[in-house]
Formats: C-alpha cells, sequence, structure tokens
C-alpha cells in the first residue's frame, strides 16, 4: 500500500545523499518534496501540517545542522516523525475481564465481520478461547457470514435466531461464555453505508450497559481522506479503544493510516494484511515506518516464520539437504509453508533491498508466482513413487509429465535441472561446514572469523 509513498521518500533521501552537509536551504528543498509526496499519498492536510511542522523544526535545528551526513540525518527525521505520527509504539489489546469483551465496530463493507474471525484466531494462537457474537441483525446474511466463519476457524459463534433484540442477544452470550469456558467474547455489530444516529444509538447502548474492555474500530485502508472523518465520528461518539487497519497490502495511497491515529487519538492495534482468514497482525510504528523508507521489517518476517515453520519438519528438511535425499514431497510441502507467509509481494516488502522500487518488485512477485504455480503443476503431474524418488524419472516419464501438466518439455527438463543442482549445491555447502567443525578446513580471514551460514 506504501509502494508510492515509499519510492518518492527514498527518492527524496537520495537526492539528499549528494549534498555534503546539510543547509537550510537544501533541507527546505527536501522538505518541500516530503510534504508533496505525503499529499500524493492522500494524507489529510491536518496531519501533513503537523507532521511537516514537527519535521522541519527538527531538521533546521542545530543539532542536524551539525551532522556529517545528510541523507542519514534526513531518515533518522522522517523515520522518528513517521513513527510518531503512527502513534509511537505498539499498543496490545486489554483483555483483563472474565470474560473480556470486544466489540467489533465499522461501516458496512469496512472488513468488520472477517476481521472478527481472524481475530478468533490470533487470539486462539495466543492460548485465548474466544466465542464469536452474531450481534449484527439487519445486514441480511451477516448471521450466515460469521457461521460460515466460525466454521472455517473453528470457532463458536453464538446467535438467537430471529431475534432483533442486540442487548439480550449479549447478555445471553456474557453468561452462555462464562458458563462455557470462554475467555473472549468477540462482539460482531451491526454496519451501516454511512454513519447515521440510529447505529450510533444502538452501539452506545450496548457499550454502556456492557462496558467492552476493547472498542475496535475497522477501516478499509481503501478509504483514504473518508478514513479521518469516520475515525474522529466514531470516536467522539463511542471513545474507541484502538483501530483495525484492513486491506494493508491494497493498492491505494496509504493516507489513511497516517492519518487515523491523528484523527482519532487512538492507536492503530492491528492491521489485515490479505484475504487469508490468519492475515491479522499486531501494529508496530517502527516497523512500518521501517517499511516506508525501504528498510524492510526484518523483525516480522523472523516473527512469522516461527509462526508458520515447523521446526521438526525443517531439521528433517535440513537432514535430507545433506545428504540430497531431498524429495519432491519435501519442495511441494516446503512450497505449502511458504504459501503460509503470504504473497511474494508481502516478503519483499519486508526485505531491505536496496534500489527495488514498485515496478521491480511487481515484476519480480508476478514471475515468482508464476513460476512457482508452474512447479506445483510440474510435480502435481507425478506418481506419487516420482515425487519420493526423483531418480526414476527417465525420458519418457519427462514427456508423460509435461503432458499433464501442459509445460513444453524443454521446461520440464529445467526445472527437473534446477531441482537437482538445488539438492547437490546444499549437500555442498553441508559437507564443507562438516570440514570446518573437524578442522579439515580452515575459514578465509576475510570471514571474520564465522562461516556465512
Amino acid at each position: 500500500m506504501f509502494d508510492n509513498l515509499s519510492e518518492k521518500l527514498q527518492e527524496i533521501i537520495k537526492k539528499a545523499s549528494g549534498n555534503t552537509s546539510l543547509t537550510e536551504e537544501n533541507m527546505s528543498d527536501a522538505l518541500r518534496e516530503v510534504r508533496r509526496a505525503l499529499l500524493e499519498a492522500d494524507v489529510s492536510l491536518k496531519v501533513v501540517k503537523i507532521f511537516m511542522s514537527n519535521l522541519k523544526e527538527k531538521a533546521l535545528g542545530e543539532d542536524v545542522l551539525k551532522g556529517v551526513n545528510p541523507s542519514q540525518q534526513l531518515i533518522k527525521i522522517v523515520h522518528d516523525e513517521l513513527v510518531n505520527i503512527l502513534g509511537n509504539e505498539n499498543k496490545p489489546l486489554i483483555l483483563d475481564g472474565y470474560p473480556s469483551l470486544i466489540m467489533m465496530l465499522g461501516l458496512q463493507g469496512s472488513g468488520k465481520t472477517t476481521s472478527a474471525a481472524k481475530l478468533a484466531i490470533k487470539l486462539k494462537k495466543e492460548g485465548k478461547n474466544p466465542l464469536l457474537v452474531a450481534a449484527d441483525v439487519y445486514r441480511p446474511a451477516a448471521i450466515t457470514q460469521l457461521k460460515t466463519l466460525g466454521e472455517q476457524t473453528q470457532t463458536q459463534v453464538f446467535t438467537i435466531d430471529e431475534s432483533k433484540d442486540v442487548q439480550k442477544i449479549v447478555t445471553e452470550a456474557i453468561e452462555y461464555a462464562k458458563s462455557n469456558g470462554y475467555n473472549v467474547v468477540i462482539i460482531d455489530t451491526a454496519g451501516r453505508l454511512q454513519i447515521d444516529n440510529e447505529m450510533m444509538a444502538e452501539l452506545m447502548l450496548i457499550d454502556r450497559a456492557f462496558h467492552p474492555q476493547e472498542k475496535l474500530l475497522v477501516i478499509d485502508s481503501m478509504l483514504g481522506q473518508q478514513a479521518v472523518s469516520v475515525a474522529e465520528n466514531f470516536n467522539t461518539q463511542l471513545d474507541i479503544t484502538g483501530i483495525i487497519l484492513t486491506k494493508l497490502d491494497g493498492d491505494s495511497r496509504g493516507g489513511a493510516a497516517l492519518s487515523v491515529v491523528q484523527a482519532a487519538g487512538k492507536p492503530i492495534k492491528l492491521t489485515g494484511t490479505g484475504e487469508k482468514l490468519d492475515a491479522l497482525n499486531d501494529f508496530h510504528p517502527s516497523r512500518m515506518a521501517d517499511r516506508i523508507l525501504g528498510m524492510g521489517d526484518i523483525v516480522s518476517l523472523v516473527e512469522k516464520a516461527q509462526e508458520v515453520f515447523d521446526e521438526k519438519q525443517a531439521k528433517e528438511f535440513e537432514k535430507k539437504m545433506a545428504k540430497a535425499e531431498f524429495t519432491y514431497n519435501d519442495f511441494l510441502n516446503m512450497q505449502k509453508q511458504m504459501k503460509m507467509f503470504g504473497s511474494i509481494d508481502n516478503i519483499l516488502g519486508m526485505l531491505p533491498i536496496p534500489g527495488l522500487n514498485k515496478d521491480a518488485k511487481e515484476t519480480i512477485a508476478t514471475e515468482g508466482e508464476k513460476q512457482l504455480k508452474k512447479i506445483e503443476s510440474f510435480i502435481s503431474s507425478m506418481t506419487p513413487s516420482e515425487r519420493a524418488n526423483p531418480q526414476l524419472i527417465n525420458t519418457s516419464r519427462k514427456r508423460r509429465i509435461s503432458t499433464g501438466c501442459g509445460l513444453p518439455l524443454h521446461e520440464v527438463n529445467q526445472i527437473i535441472s534446477q531441482f537437482d543442482q538445488m539438492r547437490q549445491m546444499m549437500k555442498g555447502m553441508n559437507d564443507i561446514k562438516q570440514k570446518v567443525k573437524k578442522g579439515k578446513l580452515k575459514i578465509p580471514k576475510n570471514f571474520g572469523g564465522r562461516f556465512p551460514f
């Protein structure tokens, strides 16, 4: 979502690197371009004014003018102010009740119901036992949608069929939760196409009757400027506790994320970054600022790896690779685990790759996804014995696989060749590693006393 803003800010910083020192003149030029980049990213004018005022104060201060590296100074100043405008620090959910009540708020179409199901999955991973409550009794099929999501996430959904009494539904849901060991109750409230008094009155009734620990406003990141007024209105009426930004992986200009925190004075607590039901993440302002400035987000990448990779299976893969016994079944299983990271585009966004602009990233992601689909089709066209024993694949089998997956024979040969090269390379690296451990091979001094893997 921040690709355009990120690219423009990185260009501005790159230009600053050509200056030998910071002066009021060249900093003013840089700040003018930063302001233009923020406005083009659909950041609200009020937020831009606050951002630029703080930025100018820091950028033209005495300490900065004495700096010797203009681009690094500018990176630090812009980074610090981005972190500030995004809320400074991660704000975890407050879940200190029994049961803890979470009220999901938002306009219709913001992703509120889906976010409720995603939140249930997230809380389950954290050891909680959530109950979803269908309190949207107006939107056609809202209850059916929540029930379907409940089945997909294996989460209990509480409903009272035919009832329009929201207060009664929530009251009985809380009693049901207490009786059945559910320690978090997630209330999916009604949304509207626009904010109206009737909707707010009902939400205020639930708020005052049950005093939820969390009142989370779900905002579609694609709303742009409208997100600011939505955040301000909901916060004025209900004093929200936090924000969930959905569709953060979309193609909009990203202004909502940089505007809603200042508009409501409340933190972004969670972000939705994909269609999958496990794609709801804690929001860390410093990590988001890193990504906007092209520094990647290695911490989140490592956390995701710890979450999706099976440690026992990973060790088995490593042993097989060391002996060149890695099979196509193993490759397919590894690819399935990689898919749990999200799209290639999302992974690239977490990696600090200098000079990788939006177009280059899109090309790499598109071609990468195509190649992975080809390989998956190629392996799916094999027999179980071929997948387990790559050495069985002879010329006639290649022809059959080629016909089955719809790839030309030369592409089939290419994939097999690349697979064999990978197996041999991994075995060779392991052989070198073992020799080093046994003292049969000395590490060159320019490695700094460490082996590079």
